[in-house]
């Protein structure tokens, strides 16, 4: 059996007397999609930040092929791809322009990445006929698409994506859906945080539901319907009510 991509072990972080996220335990296997499910405040972002160690854990520790997000931080970002809820840009830079910028910081190699991996991303994505654009004449939707493409774009063994189809019309957010699910049949773990249930029911392995800084369900769609006490015709969000609730 392989090693997990992302481990968490009674992660945890407070900010100051309040608890953000109380003692997470869990792990992620390779080509395993993940979601992570909560109110606002439930904890998800926290996860996110800690694992990009843009947060420092207050107890427990996060690992990504080994590696510790904290004191690792630099090679951890090497493996990891991210995309936030409200992707931001360089208002001056076109689209192409953003993505060579991220390639040199990323330090790959440009070469390889045109040939075999970059193409595939900007048809995917239908983004070929925006990319001499400035990335300010954007839509959310479009913004939304160049980040997910930056973030897939070094081939990451880790996959963390906020609202990745928040924004985005619904052709779209299948071809998305479909791309991730590709992705990670080629041995990247993924986990998606959302509010949108009926794609995390549709795309995700196995959910964790977060309340308070706290997990309170842990499972595939099916068996967390069954952990809510509703019936197996439900939809995933009638069972997120009744966790949360």
């Amino acid at each position: 059996m392989s090693d997990p991509v992302l481990v968490l072990d009674r992660l945890g972080k407070d900010f100051g007397a309040a608890t953000a996220l109380a003692e997470l335990s869990c792990a992620v296997a390779p080509s395993e999609v993940v979601g992570l499910l909560g109110p606002n405040g439930a904890g998800k972002t926290t996860t996110m930040k800690l694992v990009l160690g843009l947060l420092r854990p207050t107890r427990g520790a996060s690992r990504v092929d080994g590696l510790d997000c904290t004191t690792d931080a630099r090679r951890v970002k090497e493996r990891v791809g991210y995309c936030p809820d409200e992707p931001a840009f360089y208002d001056f830079l076109t689209g192409n322009e953003t993505v060579d910028f991220v390639i040199n910081v990323r330090g790959i190699d440009r070469t390889a990445t045109v040939r075999e991996h970059l193409p595939r991303l900007v048809d995917a994505l239908e983004l070929a006929d925006v990319l001499d654009a400035p990335t300010a004449s954007y839509s959310h939707g479009t913004k939304k698409k160049l980040a997910l493409l930056l973030a897939l774009v070094h081939a990451p063994k880790l996959l963390l994506l906020d609202e990745p189809t928040n924004g985005l019309d619904p052709p779209t957010a299948a071809r998305v859906r479909t791309l991730l699910r590709d992705y990670a049949r080629t041995g990247a773990a993924v986990v998606v945080s959302t509010h949108l249930l009926d794609m995390a029911d549709v795309l995700c392995d196995r959910v964790l539901v977060l309340h308070r800084g706290r997990l309170v369900a842990e499972g595939s769609p099916r068996s967390i319907r069954a952990r809510a006490g509703v019936d197996e015709g439900a939809s995933l969000e009638d069972a997120f009510i009744a966790l949360v609730r």
